[in-house]
C-alpha cells in the first residue's frame, strides 16, 4: 500500500509544481500579472506627463528665457546708474519675479527633454532675436551701459516698456497655443504682472 502511494502522489507533486511554476505562461489566468502592471506602466506615465506640452510650450520657454536675462541685465545696471530711488525699486522688482521664472522655464524644458538656452545665446546678438519682441540690440544695450543719472533712468524706462511690450505678446501668444497647463497660467502671470509695470514705468516717464 505504500508503494500505491508513493506512485501516486509523485505525479500529484508534480503537477502541483508545474501548476506553481507556470507563471506568465500567456493563459491570462496568472495571478500575478496584474501586479506587475504598475512597474510596466510607470514609464508611460511620466511620458504622458511629459506629453502634456505642444512646440508653442517648448517655444515660450526657449525664448522667454534669453528675454528674461536680457531684463535682467538692464534690471541689474540700475543698481549703479539708476539716479530715482522708485526707478532703482522697479529694476529690484523685474529681477525677483523673473528669476525665478527662468529657473521655472528651464526645469520644463528638462522635463521635456528640450535644449535650455545656454547663458549668452538668444540674446544680444544672437539669432537676429527672431520671433523675441522686445529684445534690445547691440547698440541700445551699449547706450544704457553707457547712461548714467536721469538720462540713464529715461532711457532704461523707454527700453523696458518695449522690453515689457514683447514679453507680453510672447505670453498671449503662449495663452493662445500653448497645452502646458502651468506654462499657459505663467504666461498669464507675464501678462497681468507686465502690463501693470508698463503702465507703473509710463507714469515716471511722467513725472
Amino acid at each position: 500500500m505504500k508503494r500505491a502511494f508513493a506512485l501516486v502522489a509523485v505525479p500529484a507533486l508534480t503537477i502541483s509544481l508545474a501548476a506553481c511554476g507556470d507563471n506568465g505562461s500567456g493563459d491570462g489566468k496568472d495571478p500575478m500579472a496584474g501586479h506587475s502592471m504598475p512597474t510596466s506602466a510607470s514609464p508611460s506615465a511620466s511620458e504622458g506627463s511629459r506629453g502634456r506640452h505642444n512646440e508653442q510650450d517648448v517655444m515660450f520657454a526657449q525664448m522667454m528665457i534669453p528675454h528674461h536675462r536680457q531684463a535682467i541685465e538692464m534690471a541689474d545696471l540700475a543698481v549703479t546708474r539708476a539716479a530715482s530711488p522708485k526707478v532703482k525699486s522697479l529694476a529690484a522688482d523685474i529681477k525677483k519675479a523673473q528669476d525665478p521664472e527662468i529657473k521655472q522655464l528651464s526645469a520644463w524644458l528638462t522635463g521635456w527633454r528640450s535644449s535650455v538656452p545656454a547663458p549668452g545665446t538668444g540674446g544680444t546678438g544672437h539669432m537676429g532675436h527672431g520671433g523675441m519682441d522686445g529684445m534690445m540690440t547691440d547698440q541700445e544695450m551699449k547706450d544704457l551701459q553707457g547712461a548714467q543719472g536721469a538720462a540713464f533712468d529715461k532711457t532704461f524706462l523707454e527700453m523696458m516698456i518695449k522690453h515689457h511690450q514683447g514679453a507680453v505678446t510672447m505670453a498671449k501668444a503662449e495663452q493662445s497655443s500653448g497645452r502646458f497647463p502651468a506654462a499657459m497660467k505663467l504666461a498669464g502671470d507675464i501678462v497681468s504682472t507686465q502690463t501693470a509695470e508698463i503702465t507703473k514705468m509710463q507714469n515716471l516717464l511722467k513725472q
